[in-house]
């Protein structure tokens, strides 16, 4: 099986526009899932706040799942973009049956324990008595559809890897729009309520695990097939996976415990949890582009590295930061000039409507600095450093954001709370900085031991001579 990647052959430019507009793309529209639910559900005369608020209780779990999808997805896709770069295309055929497997055992298994611990979990994560039924209406079935989504938002980052972004983003799109028309349909013509958002969520996420799964097996597009004698798991490649999507997967269960802690923080010191869920939502779509365009740089960097192009590999990482900096910077903006029309899209109700505006400003005081510390941190995720991808991931929400969280607001309230966030953009941006630019030092200096032997003790904790 011996094919020409372009990945390693065309400009450094062209392939970042070529690979992470349709990932951005795909991620915003990614996104709608939940914030569409959200929108239909906020303007619903039956579900208005309260529904808002069941959502935004049930984030923390809808987290984990999306967690799950990017250890195996993210983990597998990246060893399978190393090993094309090898040139190595039966090992690359043999991540791809084992990523697939993985995905798929995950979702049984998620699907499983949720349908059992369902309300222990709503109750864990903060879900009041009043909420209660609106919450276990919508994850129940939610449950139900695990395994779709785990399966396609994993398999579209195997699809970006083997060369076709333009086909992962027609999978997201196709998924969401059907979501969207299904949301409305469900809830305003059906009136079928909370349990009418989860049943077009997982309708569409189903659709989108068929097309995705489709184009390894008959679509003429893929370059590499997903073969049954490929599934049958190895431990070695299993534990390589593993360790590769951990950064992203402790990074979405750090987001999980986050926003269970700042939901129950938020109820304590008197936030209003239905508005704070619409910031939400807007982080998402700020942030999201973002993850889109590491999602498209991801690949070119690990086929590149895989294939010793060094200086491809660090032109790309480069023009992401560029690129990720200034969509950050375009929303920022955005969001210091319109907080209460981007809080009234979600909810009019006024305690909604005050809160929300002003958490939305404050929360985002240090933005700015968000895409060069996701791009920079995840660069070493590309080139298989996973512990140093993985301490600088998780340095936002576990070692600043979440005991900001749990000391500011005894010091100064509600407000402190809220400016929790800032502080914690600001000092994970630094010493993502710190740490890059000696990697990047280092990969200059030493190409073929990439960032082994710094001596700077600062960073010493970000790096492992881990070979895959």
């Amino acid at each position: 099986m011996k094919y020409d990647n372009p990945l390693g052959k065309e400009k450094v430019f062209t392939l970042l526009m070529k690979f992470s507009i349709p990932a951005i793309v795909g991620m915003v529209v990614n996104a709608l899932y939940n914030i569409v639910d959200r929108m239909f559900i906020g303007r619903s005369k039956d579900l208005a706040s309260s529904g808002l608020e069941a959502i935004t209780i049930v984030l923390p779990i809808m987290l984990i799942l999306l967690a799950i999808g990017i250890l195996f997805g993210v983990g597998g896709s990246t060893l399978f973009s190393i090993r094309l770069g090898e040139k190595k295309e039966d090992e690359a055929e043999k991540v791809l049956g084992h990523g697939v497997a993985l995905l798929v055992i995950a979702g049984i298994i998620f699907m499983i324990l949720g349908q059992v611990f369902l309300v222990p979990l709503l109750y864990l994560f903060g879900a009041k008595e009043e909420i209660m039924p609106y919450a276990v209406e919508y994850m129940r079935i939610i449950f139900f559809g695990a395994s779709f989504q785990i399966l396609g938002m994993g398999l579209n980052n195997f699809i970006r890897a083997d060369g076709s972004p333009n086909y992962a983003m027609i999978s997201m799109f196709l998924g969401a729009g059907i979501n969207i028309v299904l949301d409305y349909v469900f809830i305003f013509i059906f009136k079928m309520g909370m349990a009418g958002a989860a049943l077009a969520t997982i309708l569409a996420q189903l659709v989108s695990a068929i097309w995705a799964v489709y184009y390894f097996i008959g679509s003429k597009k893929s370059r590499t097939k997903l073969k049954i004698k490929y599934m049958k798991l190895d431990f070695k490649i299993v534990t390589t996976i593993v360790s590769l999507g951990i950064p992203g997967f402790l990074l979405q269960l750090a987001n999980s415990l986050l926003n269970a802690v700042l939901n129950k923080s938020l109820l304590h010191y008197g936030g209003n949890v239905a508005g704070m869920g619409i910031v939400n939502s807007v982080q998402s779509l700020l942030v999201l582009p973002v993850i889109g365009i590491k999602q498209g740089v991801v690949p070119i960097i690990s086929f590149n590295f895989g294939a010793k192009k060094y200086n491809r590999a660090k032109e790309a990482v480069k023009l992401a930061i560029s690129a990720s900096t200034l969509v950050v910077v375009v929303g920022y903006i955005i969001i210091r000039v319109f907080p209460e029309a981007i809080i009234g899209v979600f909810n009019k109700e006024p305690d909604v409507l005050e809160f929300g505006s002003y958490a939305l400003v404050t929360w985002f005081l240090c933005a700015p600095v968000i895409g060069f510390q996701i791009i920079a941190s995840n660069f070493f995720q590309a080139i298989g450093k996973a512990k140093a991808a993985t301490f600088l991931t998780l340095t936002r929400q576990i070692i600043f954001l979440i005991p900001a969280i749990i000391v500011f607001p005894r010091l100064w309230g509600i407000n402190g709370l809220l400016h929790a966030a800032p502080f914690a953009d600001f000092l994970s941006a630094v010493i993502t900085g710190i740490c890059f630019y000696i990697g990047m030092k280092g990969l200059k200096e030493k190409p073929h031991e990439v960032i082994d032997k710094l001596d700077n003790k600062a960073c010493n904790q970000c790096y492992d001579g881990n070979k895959l």
